[in-house]
């Protein structure tokens, strides 16, 4: 079983709308990776959650975050189509659907501390730290070999309970 604040999850879930999983973890996600002191806003100023590409969320981050902290830090989201016109954020969720989109995106984030996360396939292999498959199951894979290089560091928590890790640039199954 899963164990986040807040949220009790077994490997086997039913759900109604994958992405309120989704957006449950990337909440939980800021008390389970650690970023360098320079990557966080000063003070208690708010977590920055990026949605980069087409929105699949819609009011479902707004509900999970609403009233949330973690770290004496609240949550503000924000969307953008374009990595130009996302302000820094500490997580990018990105939903490009076009690998090479994708792809050039990654090449600027994966050199700043920033915790990418995509249910995207190939996103590991492309430079990005988390991702997710939601279905009946949780699946999470994590490229510990990305998250080292920006200086991330995740709680072994959360690497016991992922399903690859993709670490000195292999991928080990975990489950």
């Amino acid at each position: 079983m899963l164990l986040l604040p807040g949220l009790a999850l077994s490997q086997d879930v039913l759900v109604d709308n994958p992405y309120k999983v989704k957006a449950a973890f990337l909440r939980n996600f800021a008390h389970y990776v650690n970023w360098p002191e320079h990557a966080l806003p000063a003070g208690n100023a708010p977590w920055c959650i990026g949605i980069l590409g087409p929105d699949p969320f819609g009011d479902i981050l707004e509900t999970t975050l609403r009233g949330r902290t973690e770290q004496g830090r609240t949550f503000v989201i924000v969307r953008a189509a374009t990595l130009e016109e996302l302000p820094p954020c500490q997580i990018v969720f990105m939903t490009y659907p076009d690998a090479a989109k994708r792809r050039t995106a990654l090449a600027v984030l994966k050199q700043k501390p920033v915790l990418t996360v995509s249910d995207e396939p190939e996103f590991l292999p492309d430079g990005g730290v988390i991702a997710f498959k939601v279905t009946d199951r949780v699946r999470m894979s994590i490229n510990l070999d990305q998250a080292r290089a920006v200086s991330l560091a995740i709680q072994t928590k959360m690497l016991e309970v992922s399903s690859e890790i993709l670490e000195n640039g292999e991928m080990r199954r975990m489950r």
